[in-house]
């Protein structure tokens, strides 16, 4: 984080301002132009990999939703819920790999996308109970969770997921055409288009770099005619957000890997949320912040839980819209709202959903292998902050050692209970875990968290 004393811009609008309509939807669109390929992005991952077809409209149009009810949540300020800021609420990134293992636990029992979901969604509505919890004593929490185990978990998910970006760019898993020319230009171009755009002077450009490099890339893939629209006609005119749609189940070896990341993520919020007091001109010490920093996690999970009862996937505080309060001065959490609204009545129709499902591969690798590859570079970021001395040295080491190692030899725990391969079969289950035991037990004074924490969320992938 900046140091508090490094100088901010002026805000036109404050946190309690309402500023005039015309300029409150212009900062909500560029708000959501922000968040929305991160929101869906990891749904379109998570759908794809785990072969979920016909529901990925749906899904998606559940993760819209849920992100305008979260966000609206967030900055309303419900009771003793929601940090009353600006913090717009979207899909994690972080519960990518966790989530694709459980679907997988499902899927080698020989469930379908119905007893995929069920588990997947059973494990993340109590895992979301974790991070109410520790909401209320993040306070307590420093020795377990702090800068070195956040960096190592958070550079872990970047690392194990890059795979997953560069084979999509390829074309996906078991596509007829992996690896022809035609899906590594359309992918490289893609990759191209968004380093250029981050590089250009133009504000609007660079804070929109993944999002027009999407759509650059969907126009390229359509007159190529990779791209089939037929299948938009069966799709439902709108989405009636269903409770537990595909039912709920629940399985210990899926949960914890789940459960570990909530653990982090109830940090990385607190850091998020601290960010964005500070660009809002809010006090980020004292009583007042503390309070706000507890509601806000707090949300953060009950968010999580709706998410789960409607059907989609964890949320978190997205980082990346503390650049857009700063990009037009305007603070106002009545902002926010107009963001919710949005949010909402486009998840309402899933016909949004199809069109996004309907992005090629190679155009969607080519975006994600920024994002992942970026999630890795914030964890690096977080360790750099962190004394590396020769114990720190040593954690990371083993951590990163067994984690990435896991990960790429999978057989390794074929002969152990199948509640083990679950847990300790997760790259970062098996890094974070190993971070936080080595921390607490090793010899010498364990790395501790300060107070106001910068952001740090795995979501800095999709700014």
């Amino acid at each position: 984080m900046p140091a508090n004393n490094a100088p901010q811009p002026e805000l036109l609008y404050g946190l309690d301002d309402r500023p005039p309509l015309p300029a409150a939807l212009l900062a909500a669109v560029q708000h959501m132009l922000a968040s929305f390929i991160g929101i869906i992005t990891p749904t379109l991952i998570i759908g794809g990999v785990l072969g979920l077809g016909s529901e990925i409209p749906y899904l998606i149009s559940m993760a819209l939703m849920v992100s305008g009810v979260g966000t609206f949540i967030q900055a309303r300020r419900i009771g003793p819920v929601g940090s009353g800021l600006v913090a717009l609420q979207g899909t994690s990134f972080a519960f990518l790999s966790s989530i694709l293992a459980a679907g997988f636990i499902a899927k080698a029992r020989g469930g379908g996308p119905d007893e995929m979901l069920a588990l997947i969604f059973g494990v993340c509505f109590f895992g979301a109970f974790i991070e109410i919890f520790l909401s209320q004593f993040l306070h307590k929490l420093k020795t377990f969770i702090n800068p070195l185990v956040t960096g190592i978990v958070i550079t872990t998910i970047g690392l194990s997921l890059i795979k997953v970006g560069i084979t999509d760019l390829a074309g996906g898993v078991k596509a007829p055409d992996f690896g022809s020319l035609t899906n590594l230009a359309l992918g490289g171009g893609v990759l191209l288009l968004i380093i250029v755009m981050n590089q250009s002077r133009n504000i609007y450009l660079r804070s929109g770099a993944i999002f027009f490099g999407l759509v650059v890339g969907y126009i390229v893939a359509i007159a190529l005619g990779k791209v089939d629209f037929s299948g938009l006609a069966e799709l439902d005119w709108y989405a009636l957000p269903v409770p537990f749609k595909y039912g709920i189940s629940f399985d210990i070896g899926a949960f914890l890997p789940v459960a570990l990341i909530y653990l982090i993520t109830a940090i990385e919020s607190s850091g998020d949320l601290t960010a964005t007091s500070m660009i809002s001109k809010q006090p980020i010490r004292g009583l007042a912040y503390r309070n706000r920093i507890r509601a806000g996690v707090l949300a953060d999970g009950i968010n999580s839980l709706i998410a789960a009862v409607f059907n989609t996937f964890p949320n978190t505080t997205f980082s990346q819209n503390n650049g857009v309060i700063q990009l037009t001065g305007i603070a106002s959490r009545y902002v926010a709202y107009w963001v919710a609204a949005i949010l909402v009545i486009l998840g309402l129709f899933p016909v949004i959903g199809g069109v996004f499902q309907e992005l090629p591969k190679p155009v969607l690798g080519g975006a994600t292998l920024v994002m992942f590859g970026t999630v890795a570079a914030a964890g690096i970021r977080i360790l750099a902050t962190v004394d590396l001395d020769r114990r720190s040295m040593l954690i990371m080491a083993v951590a990163f050692g067994l984690g990435l190692g896991v990960g790429a030899v999978p057989d390794l725990f074929q002969n152990l209970p199948k509640m083990a391969q679950n847990v300790l079969g997760s790259a970062v289950t098996m890094s974070g875990l190993t971070a936080i035991i080595l921390n607490t037990v090793l010899p010498g004074r364990p790395v501790e968290d300060a107070e106001t924490s910068g952001p740090v969320s795995a979501e800095t992938a999709s700014a």
